[in-house]
């Protein structure tokens, strides 16, 4: 069975830090760019972080910038999304997905594979 499955996330308080790690079975991430989208209860989903696989370039939502670090190890089969200076703005469902064409943080079309999403909830 193909999937992908996220863990790490959990409740911090602002300024915290959490690790997301986006985990693949059935298949290898080599080859595939892996993006990071979140979804706030009432709000769309939204990209946050794409890293591709030919030369591990990444792209980043304006207001994470300087703040999440997204890495893979595909010797593990595994993508990360550090996130650091959590902000309460940050709260909601965070998943990853795999797309075997480009990266992407605006066309979910383009993504084959979703995890089922890890809560991360900043709050004091």
């Amino acid at each position: 069975q193909l999937q992908l499955v996220e863990s790490g996330g959990g409740l911090v308080q602002p300024g915290g830090s959490l690790r997301l790690s986006c985990a693949a079975s059935g298949f290898t991430l080599d080859g595939y760019a892996i993006g990071w989208f979140r979804q706030a209860p009432g709000k769309e989903r939204e990209g946050v972080s794409c890293i591709r696989s030919s030369d591990r370039s990444t792209m980043y939502k304006d207001s994470v910038k300087g703040r999440f670090t997204i890495s893979r190890d595909n010797a593990k089969n595994t993508v990360y999304l550090q996130m650091n200076s959590l902000k309460p703005e940050d709260t909601a469902v965070y998943y990853c997905a795999a797309s075997p064409y480009y990266c992407s943080m605006y066309e979910g079309g383009a993504y084959d594979y979703w995890g089922q999403g890890t809560q991360v909830t900043v709050s004091s």
